[in-house]
């Protein structure tokens, strides 16, 4: 496979506080790849680098072998924040449309990405109220549709099932598994909830800005000898104080 991305030597830190700490990553195109980590390991920081949002101190980053930043780069990445930027004065429909309308599509084309995006989340009965109206978990439902709205290559998900009920996570995680497997598209997510990284098909730790240990699923719990992501973490933790 061809690698999507390509992190070396990146380093980030925020006054006296190093958040990233010489992190070198490569990420083959087609794959689910978690990054699993407590809040304020440096996950979010991470990937708003790949996504060219922010910029390291010292290192590269290469998406689709391009150098970030790269406003180019963004028509091919679909990127759902942790925090939600939405217009809540619009409807859930005029954002999707707002968003939509940034990228290179044809009106069929943005019309039926928006049923597909909202028929995904669960929302296309809700598209027509003000996102002030919406709960948390329907923003973050939202978030996501406008993440996939314009068909991206890659996929940069900041803990996306925040908020989401069981049964539509289980569906949210079937279409990304489709989007692999079918379309060849690479996913990044970002989560603290161990049983996700089962989903995943590569698996990086941080804590602390670093990488504790990467690999299969399959992989981390032959290393370290257990059944459950809980305790390769913590026997990870402990082997890289």
């Amino acid at each position: 496979m061809s690698i999507s991305i390509a992190i070396e030597q990146i380093s980030k830190s925020f006054g006296k506080k190093t958040v990233l700490n010489e992190i070198d990553l490569t990420i083959e195109g087609g794959q689910i790849y978690g990054f699993i980590g407590p809040s304020g390991a440096g996950k979010t920081t991470l990937v708003k680098m790949i996504v060219g949002m922010d910029k390291p101190d010292t290192g590269t980053i290469h998406v689709l072998n391009k150098k970030v930043p790269n406003l180019k780069l963004l028509q091919e990445i679909g990127y759902m924040a942790q925090s939600d930027a939405l217009y809540t004065e619009l409807t859930g429909r005029e954002n999707l449309t707002f968003f939509a309308s940034l990228y290179k599509l044809k009106k069929a084309e943005m019309m039926e990405r928006i049923t597909y995006a909202a028929d995904l989340v669960n929302l296309t009965d809700e598209l027509n109220k003000k996102v002030s109206a919406y709960s948390g978990g329907m923003k973050r439902r939202l978030s996501l549709a406008i993440a996939l709205i314009q068909n991206p290559k890659i996929l940069i998900l900041d803990e996306p099932t925040v908020g989401i009920d069981p049964e539509l996570r289980l569906i949210i995680w079937k279409e990304l598994k489709r989007l692999k497997t079918e379309e060849g598209k690479t996913i990044i997510v970002t989560t603290h909830v161990m049983d996700e990284a089962e989903r995943c098909d590569y698996i990086a730790m941080v804590r602390d800005g670093i990488i504790l240990t990467n690999g299969t699923p399959k992989e981390l719990k032959t290393y370290y000898e257990v059944n459950n992501f809980d305790e390769v973490f913590l026997k990870a933790g402990r082997k890289n104080p």
